[in-house]
Parts: structure tokens; C-alpha cells; sequence
């Protein structure tokens, strides 16, 4: 129960009427602004899988760092709604008769609350329609954005595009493509399951051979749910040029998608530590599979038994990551029989929060992304150029886009620690080659530009959403 006056940007009443229906329940939750707009032309509702303080990751955070962002231009007012709970930091408030629930001290944030309802994970929706006709159908209506925003739909569903369509027909709809799971059934991965070979295309009959409990007529019609939701979507942005692609040939008119980064909020580089090798290495990110840990650990592995000699330091590995609880055991086993194998050079330091991760660059001098997945725009390969750290990544998709080999950073070949191996001793022993790559270091695209740039969009589609061509000069 909401137990104020006002509440996180609504005007709220303790005397709701006694329903059971949400749509009513929330029909006096009318934002502020709504009814005396003062400065404010446009609402943006910004719609994401989860949220950072729930479960840390790279899209959850740039949703979270953009409406906030947002939040700071006086003309445009953000709100934005993630999947939420078990309950986390909302001590028990729910507004009376729905799932929605306030993130505690960050106004104009929500929780909406799923874990009652089956999700399909292979064809992306929730299987019980009521979630949508009893809460977040009511939510829409009481927030009445001008954009709607959507970073993921994962635990959502992909019905809700068309939710937000049938309860807001005049509203803006704009969809961020943070990976490929639309295409790819295996969490959108694009990764084979046999031997995680990695995919350049998905088929009916190549998904079925991934998923051979499923025809490949699950497949077919599985891609027509989705694109039949997309549909409705006004504009899809693509960090890189490398997934725009990719959804290109998968069926996204080229004329409704275009290419834009994330931005990220701009602070004093780290600064250089004077060292005559650099021999220290750096992981961020998420324990997964995907992410290729256990490919560096088995480089490490090599490393430590054919030591450098000739006075060169030991190459030393510092692992910044959370998330390793929820995989699955054999994963959890290999990782730890490598970090039993690697203790003269790896230290698992553990969870991180991104307000740590200048500091924790200081002590590296190269940040490695071993992805053995095609990647989008790692989020991790931002935060080393604007830490002025060279990147040492893997060599195919977005990772290869965003780090040139040789400028700014080195490749090796994906999946294979032999040749991480080789390129780490290359790092590590060549006399000014660090130096080099950073020097090579772009200028990283800034959140205040972002906010700026995508401010100019919402308007031009709110005030036209259903001609998105007319949006794209703003992102040229």
C-alpha cells in the first residue's frame, strides 16, 4: 500500500475506491505534470528487463543512466518501469490492487512485478494474458507518456509493443536492440548449442537443430509473433552497425532502424600509472558462458605454465564480475577448477558497482572481452577508452567494430586461448606498445550529447510518431 499523500511523481490518495479492478484503482494516479505541465512538453517512459539495483547488467544500466539523464532536461519528464522483484527496496508498497511498486528514493522509478506469471522464453511472452489487461494496460493509462521508450522486453513479453499501441494510439513507440533475441531462441546468443559454434543466420531448420524438441514450424511462426510486434515500433535504434545488419537481413526495414551508441556519462580519465611493463590485466562483466572467462582463465592457464622469462613481470589477471550463482553448475565447476589451476596470476575480486570501475582501472593497464558470442556494443569496451585503458577483445561483431586492431587494441581469435595466449604475451612483452594503443583511443560519445540528441527525436516523433522517416535526420 502507498502509505503518503504523493508518491514518486503521482499525486496519490489514501481513499483509492474499493475494486478490483487496477485500470481503476490507478485512475487518480495521475503524474503532476499531466494536469499542470508547466515547463514540461514531453513524458518519456522508458520500459526495461530489470533494474541495476535488482540485478546489475550493461543494458539495464544505460536504461537507468538515460532516464535519469533525461530526467535533467527541464522540457522532458522520464519515468521509467522495470521488472522488478522478488520485492527489493520497496518495503512492502505496492499501489493497492496492482503489481506496480516505487523504487524507494528515486522519483518517477517502478517496479513492475511479474514473478507470478509464466514466461515462455523461447517465443519471448507471458503466457497469461491478464498481466497486461490488469496492470500494465492501467499503468499506461495513468502515465500517459508522449514516447515510449523499450529497452528489453525479456520477462515482459513482447506483447506489451502492442499493449502500448492499443492503450496509447497516439504515443511514440522507439525499440533498443541491446542483442539479438528476437532472431536467436538460445538468449540471443546467435551461438550454436552444438559445440557453441557461433550462427550467422537463423533458419526454421537451424533453430530446430539447436532445439530439437521443437519443429522447425515452432520457429517459423515464432518469428512471425515477433515481427508482427515490431511492426508497431515506430524506430529501432542499434548500438553498432554490426547487429543493424543483422536485423536488416532479418526482416527490420532499413528505413526504421538506425545507428546510435550508448552514450556514457563523461569523468576524468584514470590516470596513467608510470610502469615500465604493462603486464596487468583486466576483466569486467558478467560470469557467464558467453562473456568467455573461462576461454581467458585458460589462457592464464597457459601463461603461468610456460612463464616469460628475460626479466619480464608475471602477467597478472584481476576478475571484476557477479552473477556466477545463477549458472548452471558445470559451468561453476570448470570455473573453479581454472581458478584452482591459475592462482599464482588470476584474483576473483567479485562484484562491482560502475561508480568503482575507474578506480578498479587504475590497477590494469589492458581490459580484456573474451566473448565467444557476436556482442552488440560492450558497454565494458566504453569504459576502458574513457579510462584510456587499450582493449585486448575477441574478433568478430561488435567487439571487432568498436576496437580496431592494432589502433586501440588487439584481436585474437574468438573462443581460442592459444591465440589470447599469444596476444597477451604479445601485449605484455612488445616495448611501447602499450603507449601506442593509447594513444589510439577515440573520444568516447557522451550521455549529455545522447540526451540532447534523442530529446530532438522524441519531439520529432511525437509530433508525427507514425512517419519515422521523418526522425532519422536527427540521428545523422
Amino acid at each position: 500500500m502507498v502509505d503518503g499523500t504523493e508518491a514518486i511523481g503521482f499525486v496519490c490518495r489514501r481513499d483509492l475506491p474499493a475494486s478490483d479492478r487496477p485500470a481503476e484503482r490507478l485512475q487518480d494516479l495521475r503524474p503532476k505534470a499531466r494536469r499542470a505541465r508547466g515547463g514540461v512538453s514531453l513524458r518519456v517512459l522508458y520500459i526495461a528487463h530489470n533494474h541495476p539495483s535488482i540485478r546489475p547488467g550493461g543494458a539495464e544500466q544505460h536504461a537507468l543512466e538515460l532516464h535519469r539523464a533525461m530526467s535533467s532536461l527541464p522540457e522532458i519528464e522520464s519515468v521509467l518501469l522495470t521488472k522488478g522483484g522478488p520485492p527489493v527496496g520497496t518495503s512492502g508498497r505496492t499501489h493497492e490492487g496492482t503489481f506496480i511498486a516505487p523504487v524507494d528514493g528515486h522519483p518517477n522509478e517502478y517496479f513492475l512485478y511479474t514473478d507470478g506469471y509464466e514466461f515462455d522464453y523461447i517465443n519471448g511472452t507471458i503466457t497469461d494474458k491478464d498481466f497486461y489487461t490488469k496492470h500494465f494496460r492501467a499503468f499506461l493509462a495513468a502515465i500517459q507518456p508522449d514516447v515510449v521508450h523499450i529497452q528489453h522486453t525479456l520477462h515482459l513479453g513482447y506483447e506489451l509493443i502492442r499493449e502500448v499501441r492499443n492503450t496509447l494510439p497516439k504515443a511514440a513507440i522507439v525499440y533498443t536492440l541491446h542483442e539479438y533475441m528476437p532472431i536467436c531462441a538460445r538468449d540471443g546468443q546467435m551461438v550454436r548449442t552444438r559445440n557453441d559454434e557461433l550462427c550467422d543466420e537463423a533458419t526454421p531448420q537451424r533453430c530446430h537443430e539447436c532445439f530439437p524438441h521443437l519443429s522447425p514450424q515452432t520457429f517459423f511462426l515464432r518469428k512471425r509473433f515477433i515481427q508482427a510486434q515490431f511492426e508497431l515500433v515506430d524506430l529501432f535504434l542499434a548500438p553498432s552497425h554490426f547487429l543493424m545488419q543483422r536485423f536488416i537481413e532479418w526482416g527490420i526495414p532499413e528505413k526504421k532502424i538506425r545507428f546510435e551508441d550508448y552514450g556514457r556519462a563523461i569523468a576524468a580519465a584514470t590516470p596513467e600509472q608510470s610502469r615500465e611493463q604493462r603486464t596487468r590485466l583486466g576483466y569486467f562483466g558478467q560470469l557467464n558462458p558467453f562473456k568467455g572467462v573461462h576461454v581467458l582463465l585458460e589462457a592464464m592457464r597457459l601463461l603461468e605454465a610456460d612463464p616469460v622469462t628475460d626479466g619480464q613481470e608475471r602477467v597478472t589477471l584481476s576478475i571484476h564480475g557477479a552473477n556466477l550463482d545463477i549458472q548452471d553448475g558445470e559451468f561453476r565447476r570448470n570455473l573453479a577448477k581454472l581458478l584452482d589451476e591459475t592462482t599464482k596470476s588470476v584474483t576473483l575480486v567479485g562484484k562491482y558497482r560502475p561508480a568503482d570501475v575507474p578506480a578498479l582501472m587504475r590497477d590494469i593497464d589492458w581490459v580484456v572481452v573474451p566473448s565467444i558470442w557476436w556482442e552488440n556494443s560492450p558497454l565494458v569496451i566504453q569504459e576502458a577508452f574513457l579510462n584510456r585503458r587499450p582493449v585486448i577483445c575477441s574478433n568478430v561483431g561488435g567487439m571487432a567494430e568498436k576496437v580496431a586492431d592494432g589502433v586501440n587494441g588487439l584481436h585474437f581469435r574468438v573462443g581460442d586461448p592459444v591465440s589470447l595466449a599469444q596476444t597477451i604475451r604479445r601485449a605484455a612483452g612488445t616495448t611501447d606498445l602499450w603507449d601506442q594503443m593509447r594513444r589510439g583511443i577515440p573520444a568516447v560519445y557522451s550521455l549529455d550529447d545522447q540526451v540532447v540528441k534523442l530529446g530532438g527525436l522524441y519531439r520529432s516523433l511525437a509530433s508525427n510518431p507514425r512517419a519515422s522517416e521523418r526522425a532519422h535526420a536527427v540521428l545523422r
